[in-house]
């Protein structure tokens, strides 16, 4: 049997996280502030949440009665043992986003609800298009520097895939100004998602390719006072764990009432 090729160095993204820093957390507090709201627009009372995470501090302390573990590859949750279970910004470094979820369904009690919040597709589409550039004109060649982050469909279909009921799939952009390129970075750095991918460079990057990605991204990113924009897209899913009380699809043939007739048109045969 040939061995999985990992895209994250778990070791490598656990130390970014360690040297991040709490003023740089941000977009975390906005997708906390969101995870909340959502909870709000559910009738129902949460006893037993538990919270995944890379980023104990920050999801701790806007969910101060969860039960806080790490995104390891195999996660700290017992059986059945919860009503709520959040996955917090780190789905998009998992290097198993299926067993992560299916890991946090069997965690959740029946009917209980399953979220998940974290970087998808559109994110630093700008800083990667510029980095690929740079690199190619200066080097002749490109190396992994960004996570290929899931789009909206992909991730929802990973809900499916685990087994949860009533599966939901939504979006929200984030556009961010920086002032330049290289303030970017800093922050990104800041907020423990610098490159963590297995196949990375393992060696520092040529002073001249990072000099023309920012060149490149003022020239083709700027907004109309010289400053540059950033994309953060952030992918939610919301899911159930299955339980008899959920509404059913109804069995295929069991309408009562023809799709033609409510339409109020003609039914057509396909041909043979």
């Amino acid at each position: 049997m040939t061995q999985q090729t990992l895209m994250t160095d778990a070791g490598a993204l656990a130390l970014h996280r360690h040297r991040a820093t709490a003023d740089a957390m941000f977009l975390h507090h906005a997708a906390a502030d969101e995870v909340q709201d959502r909870m709000l627009l559910v009738n129902k009372s949460f006893n037993a949440p538990a919270i995944v995470t890379g980023h104990r501090a920050i999801w701790g302390s806007s969910f101060p009665q969860a039960t806080v573990t790490p995104d390891s590859e195999t996660l700290a949750l017992d059986v059945g043992a919860h009503d709520l279970v959040v996955h917090a910004m780190a789905l998009h470094w998992a290097n198993d986003p299926v067993g992560q979820l299916i890991q946090c369904r069997r965690a959740l009690m029946p009917d209980g609800l399953f979220l998940s919040v974290a970087f998808g597709g559109q994110t630093l589409h700008e800083l990667r298009a510029c980095l690929g550039q740079a690199e190619a004109d200066v080097t002749g060649g490109m190396s992994p520097r960004v996570a290929p982050m899931a789009d909206l469909r992909d991730m929802g279909g990973l809900l499916q895939r685990a087994g949860f009921a009533l599966p939901v799939a939504d979006s929200q952009t984030l556009n961010v100004e920086y002032s330049d390129a290289w303030t970017l970075m800093r922050d990104l750095r800041a907020m423990g998602e610098t490159n963590a991918l297995a196949s990375r460079l393992r060696r520092p990057t040529r002073r001249a390719v990072l000099e023309t990605a920012a060149r490149l991204y003022q020239d083709n990113f700027a907004t109309s006072t010289g400053r540059i924009t950033a994309t953060f897209d952030l992918i939610f899913l919301t899911g159930w764990a299955p339980a008899d009380s959920q509404p059913k699809p109804l069995r295929p043939g069991s309408a009562q009432q023809r799709l033609a007739d409510a339409l109020g048109t003609g039914e057509t045969k396909l041909p043979n």
